[in-house]
C-alpha cells in the first residue's frame, strides 16, 4: 500500500496535480480513507471494493462480468465449501452474486455440481444474453476429460446443463504448458486462449479461435509478435465488447510489477495487426500481479482482484476507466423471443448478420424461461437480427448502425418474433427492399428472401402468395401497379433459386390493406411492406 501511494504521489508531482484526500466506500456503505489520483481538476480514478458479500479473507479470483453488468461470476480459493477442499491444496470453485436495482451484490452463492467438480473451476465467459457460460476444462457430459474449455446452457428451470467441450482442431498441440486459459468474444464467434506449445512451459502466448460451420472450432492461430513477445509470459486475455480492442496480462518490459495490465487495438480480420500494447498504468497495474481485466458492455469500468485494499489476500474490485483505456462504445440490444400467434415466450437460437453481405457476425440464445435475450452490437455496422426454432419462420428485424455518431454506449430493446410454419400464416418481410417509385430489388434484400428459399427447400409441400403494399398516398391504379410489380420482383428472386413456379404466386394490394391508419409518416412506413402468405403446407 505504502509503494502505491508514493508512486502516486511522484506521478501528481510530474503531472502539477493534487493528490487530495477522498472517501472510498464499498458496496456495503463502509467507509474507508484513500487517496485518488488527480489526472486533471476533472477526473478522478477510484478503485472500489465490491464489499464482504462477495469478498472474504479468502482469495477471490478472476471476476468474470456480465454484458449487462449485473451477474458476476468469481473463484473463491480454498473454501470449505469447495467441492475439492478436503483432497487438493488451493481447491478453486465457481461463485457467483447478482446486483440488485439498488447497485447491491447479493450474498455470493457456491455453485455446485455439474459446473463445480475438478480441482480447479472457472467461468472464463458470460454471453450477453446471461444462457451461456464458456468453463474451464474439457468435459464430456459432465465428465471431466482434460484440458481445454466446456460450454453450459442455462436450462428452463434456472439450473445449468451439464458443461460439453467444444471442439477445437489439434488444440493439445498448444496447450503442452502448466498454465491455460480462454475467453470468447461476445459474438460467440471468436474464442481466444492462453497456452504454450512448450512442455512445462511456463511463458504463454495467445490465440484464436474460430467457430466453423460444422460447429467445431478452427486450429488456434497464434495472434503474432506484436502481442506474444518471446521468452515473456502472456495471458488472461479479454476482448472487449467492440471486438477490437484486446486488454491482457505480460511481464514484458515497460511494467510497474511482475505482472501488468496491457491494452492493444486488432486493425484489421488478419487478427495479425495490432496497434503497440499500451500499459495502462497504475492504479490498474501495481508492483504486484496483475491479471484477470475484464469489463461490462459499458466499457465504463474494469473489474479485477487485487491484494489492495482487500479484506483478505485477494479481493474482487472495480476501477473507474479513463477515456484513454476504454473500448469503442456499443449497443446493448435486449428483448424477448415470442410465437407470434400464441405470444407465449419462445427459446430460439439467436444470429445477427451484416447487411447488405448476409456475413453472420454473431449469435446466441434466448432464455428457456422467458424468451428473454441480450446481444451486444458494435457501432461500426448495419445488422439483421433473427430467431431461429424449428417449424418457425423469423420476422426479422434490422438496426443500421453504420451511420449513427458515436456517442457512447447505448441499450436498446426490441422484441423478436416467430411465425409458425402453418396455413394461414402471414409473414413480414422486414429487410426486402426497393428504391423510390421502382420495384427493382435491392442486394441487401437477398438475405430475407433466401431465408423465404431455404423454407420452402425445407418444407417441400409448402406452397405461397408473395404480396407487397403501399400507404395511401398516390393513386389506386399507381398503388395497385407498384405493389404488384414489387411482389412479382420477389417471386421471381425466389423462383431464379429453383423453387417451381406451381408452389409460388403473386399479388400486390396496393393500399387496400393497411395494417394501421395511415396518419402518420411511422404508420405509412408500416403499411408499406412485403409478406408472404402461407397456402398450404
Amino acid at each position: 500500500m505504502k509503494k502505491l501511494i508514493l508512486s502516486l504521489m511522484v506521478m501528481y508531482c510530474m503531472l502539477s496535480v493534487a493528490a487530495q484526500p477522498a472517501v472510498y466506500s464499498d458496496s456495503l456503505g463502509v467507509l474507508k480513507e484513500q487517496k485518488d489520483l488527480v489526472i486533471t481538476p476533472e477526473t478522478v480514478i477510484k478503485i472500489e471494493n465490491l464489499g464482504t458479500n462477495i469478498n472474504t479473507d479468502l482469495p477471490e479470483l478472476r471476476p468474470t462480468i456480465s454484458a449487462d453488468g449485473n451477474l458476476l461470476f468469481f473463484i473463491c480459493q480454498n473454501h470449505p465449501q469447495n467441492t475439492k477442499f478436503n483432497e487438493v491444496r488451493n481447491s478453486q470453485d465457481i461463485w457467483f452474486s447478482e446486483k440488485d436495482s439498488m447497485g447491491k451484490w447479493s450474498p455470493a452463492v457456491h455453485l455446485g455440481y455439474p459446473l463445480n467438480s475438478y480441482y480447479y473451476n472457472a467461468v472464463f465467459w458470460i454471453s450477453p444474453d446471461n444462457n451461456q457460460i464458456l468453463i474451464r476444462n474439457a468435459f464430456i457430459n459432465g465428465d471431466y476429460f482434460g484440458n481445454g474449455v466446456s460450454m453450459c446452457y442455462l436450462t428452463k428451470e434456472g439450473y445449468w446443463s451439464k458443461p460439453e467441450m467444444l471442439r477445437i482442431r489439434n488444440y493439445a498441440k498448444y496447450d503442452r504448458g502448466r498454465q491455460n486459459g480462454a475467453v470468447m468474444g461476445n459474438n460467440g464467434r471468436t474464442l481466444l486462449f492462453y497456452m504454450t506449445e512448450e512442455s512445462g512451459g511456463l511463458n504463454n502466448e495467445i490465440y484464436v479461435s474460430f467457430l466453423l460451420k460444422d460447429s467445431t472450432w478452427s486450429e488456434p492461430k497464434n495472434l503474432g509478435r506484436k502481442i506474444n513477445m518471446k521468452k515473456f509470459n502472456q495471458t488472461t486475455p479479454y476482448l472487449a465488447p467492440d471486438g477490437v480492442t484486446l486488454y491482457f496480462s505480460s511481464n514484458r518490459p515497460g511494467g510497474l510489477g511482475y505482472m501488468d495490465i496491457w491494452m492493444s487495438k486488432r486493425l484489421d480480420d488478419s487478427w495479425q495487426k495490432w496497434s503497440e500494447p499500451v500499459n495502462l498504468g497504475s492504479p490498474i497495474n501495481t508492483d504486484d500481479m496483475d491479471t484477470f481485466f475484464t469489463m461490462d458492455a459499458g466499457g465504463e469500468y474494469a473489474y479485477m482482484s487485487t491484494d489492495l485494499h482487500s479484506y483478505g489476500e485477494s479481493d474482487i474490485v472495480r476501477i473507474k476507466l479513463l477515456e484513454r483505456e476504454k473500448p469503442d462504445p456499443v449497443i446493448l440490444v435486449s428483448g424477448n423471443v415470442y410465437n407470434k400467434k400464441t405470444g407465449k415466450p419462445l427459446s430460439a437460437s439467436l444470429v445477427y448478420e451484416t447487411l447488405p453481405d448476409g456475413t453472420v457476425a454473431g449469435n446466441g440464445i434466448s432464455n428457456a424461461a422467458d424468451g428473454a435475450f441480450k446481444m451486444v452490437l458494435p457501432y461500426d455496422k448495419n445488422y439483421l437480427i433473427r430467431a431461429q426454432a424449428d417449424h418457425f419462420f423469423a420476422i426479422s428485424e434490422n438496426f443500421n448502425l453504420d451511420s449513427l455518431v458515436k456517442q457512447g454506449y447505448k441499450e436498446i430493446h426490441k422484441d423478436l418474433y416467430l411465425v409458425p410454419i402453418e396455413v394461414g400464416a402471414v409473414v413480414r418481410l422486414n429487410n426486402v427492399y426497393f428504391d423510390f417509385d421502382k420495384w427493382f430489388l435491392r442486394p441487401e434484400s437477398f438475405v430475407e428472401l433466401d431465408r423465404v428459399v431455404k423454407m420452402m427447400e425445407d418444407n417441400p409441400a409448402l406452397e405461397i402468395e408473395m404480396s407487397a403494399h403501399t400507404d395511401s398516398r398516390g393513386s389506386d391504379e399507381y398503388n395497385f401497379k407498384l405493389s404488384d410489380n414489387r411482389a412479382k420482383s420477389a417471386m421471381d428472386y425466389i423462383l431464379s433459386k429453383g423453387i417451381s413456379p406451381t408452389r409460388i404466386v403473386s399479388h400486390g394490394y396496393g393500399e387496400s390493406k393497411p395494417v394501421v391508419p395511415n396518419d402518420t409518416d411511422e404508420n405509412r412506413q408500416l403499411n408499406r411492406r412485403v409478406e408472404f402468405t402461407i397456402l398450404k403446407n
